[in-house]
């Protein structure tokens, strides 16, 4: 079945609203993370099932020099070798602050504690924002179906 999206993204209808997500955007880019977002976003994505995200954010990853593996093995992080340990705090944190409804300690401090090993309170700070505006794009594009592939770095 061919997916069609049901209206232009929120971001673009609302007057201001992309301008707004844009300049988050730069700020958290401006914390320099040590680790790479897209890679961040890509799983985010996933849990979510944002398509069209999925399909940005692994293009995305790769435009940035990830590999191949890397990318493929963001959804199974746990479980390779290919990761940092930075990069797993990131991705553990991610995962906590993408499926804040499964558990009755959304964040334990456990994860929280790992990722401060690895970020100062700037860097995490971005981070947290990195991951809920993510997260956000997920449930826009979700919400109005927009079509994967048609994304191009």
């Amino acid at each position: 079945m061919l997916m069609t999206a049901r209206m232009t993204n929120p971001a673009f209808a609302v007057d201001g609203a992309m301008d707004a997500l844009n300049a988050m955007a730069k700020s958290v880019s401006r914390a320099r993370l040590p680790v790479q977002r897209e890679l961040l976003h890509l799983r985010a994505s996933q849990i979510n099932g944002c398509s069209v995200c999925v399909d940005m954010h692994a293009k995305g990853a790769r435009q940035a020099g990830e590999s191949e593996e890397r990318v493929f093995a963001v959804g199974a992080w746990r479980e390779t070798s290919y990761f940092s340990d930075a990069e797993r705090a990131a991705l553990e944190l991610t995962e906590a602050l993408t499926r804040i409804a499964d558990r009755p300690d959304p964040v334990p401090d456990e994860i929280w504690d790992a990722a401060a090993e690895h970020f100062d309170e700037t860097q995490l700070g971005a981070l947290v924002l990195d991951i809920g505006t993510i997260n956000l794009w997920n449930r826009l594009n979700v919400a109005t179906k927009q079509v994967a592939g048609a994304y191009t770095p």
